[in-house]
């Protein structure tokens, strides 16, 4: 859940040489007969420029852009160029579900960004881990898949995204979306797998559930359905047990047909324009130059962080700041880098009364039993999240829709500092977590470049808590969590809090306690924001940049608002929609 210091994602730290025997790991990489340069490869002549030439180019191989690639590349007459700043992403700690606490600090996957310091988080740094590879952020995420609440698109749509209301959104899903029940029944036929896990998470889950039938709090068996609000077992993209990025899902098979190629190791320099038209991309890679022409367009795909900065390394943003920069603006447009929305969330921790997951995890035969599990069987907490459980939920009574997003976790865990080796072990007594995340946020912040380098690191610039509103809120999330621990079916589970102790707070306390250890939840969106009105946008409603021809900025940059849930599933959603888009354009 949220990023800090005891909350990384875990990692079990399986025995040495266990991942490598575990059979079916190794695709974790993308193959294919699809024109494909590794990182790695260095090109005779060292500072020789290249020039190509393709119909659609994509900047960024992670969530959207995959799905993209498939959509463009299908009917076999468009030449697809899809450009990677990161590596193949043949881990298997990517494959394996489990395994992304030990992606967490890999600089071989893992961007590892950090936001300015917030005085409103107690003078902290946020470390904000964005995904460096073929699969981006979507290869090492936590795979919870949340499509959002039927009012967080019609709100898009409000906002001036025509056409992207919940009507519109939900049929994009269904057609995106393959549901796979615990027997293996399948509903539906597109590429993600959405897996339902409720037959395999912990036992002592119940408890979650029981507490929340004492308060009568609702329940769901889906969070997707449109009326999903309540208590959940998180559904996840999985398939076989392994992780179903859109990477494995869209471009794994994009990349047998001729007219798909991938470059990873590419790391864009900047656009370059024909007057007001995209019509070329400069990218580096092992050492040498390399230019690569649009017949058609150009796509932005490389997420919230990045996108924004192509656009303004490129001339497109605001212009006083390019200036001081030395960029010469194309086109003076405020908004590139603002609108930047996210969720922060918090975990409590408690020492458990009866076994939980830390028992099965941390001793050493545990860890046997859950690898030779796992590869036999492709079950068990190996193939699972560990946020099993949560849901949306209203604060309080009479709220028009529901305004937290809960975790539940059957585990705890230490982790070591970053910087020194990824691991993040779960402690050696049964224990377990309760987390909450305001779903909608009304803070404001930016991202921008900290300088004309291409490789300079951003400049994020979160702006917690900024909002009276975001204040109460985090208050409400909390005396919500309050209530749900202070029930007979979860003071029966607690021995003790194991740090803070949420059970004794008041308003004060929990917001004070909030501003020293919340942590962003990694969903970070709305940076080159869609709408309709130049002057109050990035993107045209068709994900079009406003006053520039053959450019386009398909991600999660371009929501207007953030989801109120996990926003890995919507950034899907949102490009299949885009590709249907594109297409009808030719």
């Amino acid at each position: 859940m949220p990023g800090r210091e005891k909350s990384k994602a875990l990692d079990i730290d399986l025995p040495q040489g266990s991942v490598g025997k575990l059979s079916g790991l190794a695709f974790s990489g993308i193959p294919g007969r699809g024109r494909i340069c590794n990182a790695g490869a260095r090109s005779k002549g060292k500072g020789r420029r290249n020039v190509t030439d393709h119909d659609y180019i994509i900047v960024g191989a992670g969530s959207a852009g995959s799905v993209l690639a498939d959509r463009l590349s299908a009917n076999g007459r468009h030449r697809v160029l899809i450009l990677e700043a990161g590596g193949r992403g043949r881990s298997p700690w990517i494959a394996l579900p489990l395994g992304y606490g030990k992606t967490f600090f890999d600089e071989r996957l893992n961007w590892k960004y950090e936001a300015e310091p917030e005085e409103a988080l107690d003078g902290r740094r946020g470390y904000w881990p964005r995904g460096k590879t073929v699969g981006g952020s979507g290869a090492i995420n936590a795979m919870v898949y949340a499509r959002g609440l039927p009012h967080d698109f019609d709100d898009w749509e409000a906002a001036g995204a025509t056409g992207w209301g919940w009507s519109t959104v939900r049929a994009t899903y269904e057609a995106l979306e393959t549901q796979v029940s615990p027997d293996g029944t399948r509903r539906g036929s597109g590429p993600i797998t959405v897996q339902d896990v409720s037959d395999q998470i912990h036992p002592v889950n119940r408890h979650y559930f029981a507490a929340l039938d004492e308060l009568g709090l609702p329940r769901t068996d889906d969070l997707n359905d449109p009326s999903g609000e309540g208590g959940t077992v998180y559904r996840i993209n999985t398939a076989g047990g392994l992780r179903n990025s859109s990477a494995r899902a869209c471009l794994k098979p994009a990349l047998k047909r001729p007219n798909v190629t991938l470059v990873t190791g590419a790391l864009v320099d900047r656009l370059e324009f024909d007057g007001s038209r995209a019509v070329a991309v400069h990218y580096r890679r092992g050492g040498q130059s390399h230019v690569a022409r649009a017949g058609r367009e150009i796509i932005l795909s490389a997420g919230a962080v990045t996108s924004p900065r192509l656009l303004q390394i490129s001339g497109i943003g605001p212009a006083d700041m390019l200036r001081q920069h030395g960029i010469t603006p194309l086109r003076d447009c405020a908004h590139v880098g603002g609108n930047l929305q996210d969720h922060l969330g918090i975990n409590y921790y408690f020492r458990a009364t009866e076994p939980t997951l830390n028992n099965d995890l941390a001793p050493f035969m545990g860890k046997v039993r859950a690898a030779l599990r796992f590869a036999l069987t492709r079950r068990g907490p190996l193939s699972l999240s560990v946020n099993q459980c949560g849901g949306y939920f209203r604060s309080k009574p009479g709220q028009n829709h529901p305004d937290q997003q809960l975790y539940f976790n059957p585990v705890t865990y230490t982790t070591t500092p970053a910087g020194t080796r990824s691991v993040v072990r779960p402690d050696p007594f049964p224990g377990f977590i309760i987390s909450f995340q305001p779903s909608r946020p009304t803070s404001r912040g930016r991202i921008d470049i900290s300088g004309p380098n291409p490789e300079a690191p951003p400049l994020i610039q979160p702006n917690s808590l900024a909002t009276e509103e975001d204040r109460a809120q985090v208050i409400a999330g909390g005396r919500l969590c309050q209530r749900i621990m202070s029930t007979a079916a979860l003071t029966a589970l607690v021995e003790s809090a194991m740090y803070q102790d949420l059970r004794t707070m008041d308003d004060a306390t929990i917001l004070e306690d909030f501003r020293k250890r919340c942590g962003t939840v990694f969903h970070p969106v709305g940076t080159c924001r869609m709408g309709c009105d130049p002057a109050q946008s990035v993107v045209d409603p068709q994900l079009r940049v406003h006053g520039v021809k053959g450019l386009r900025v398909v991600d999660a940059s371009v929501f207007p608002n953030v989801t109120s849930g996990n926003t890995n599933a919507p950034t899907m959603m949102l490009a299949w929609r885009a590709a249907d888009l594109i297409l009808g354009e030719v």
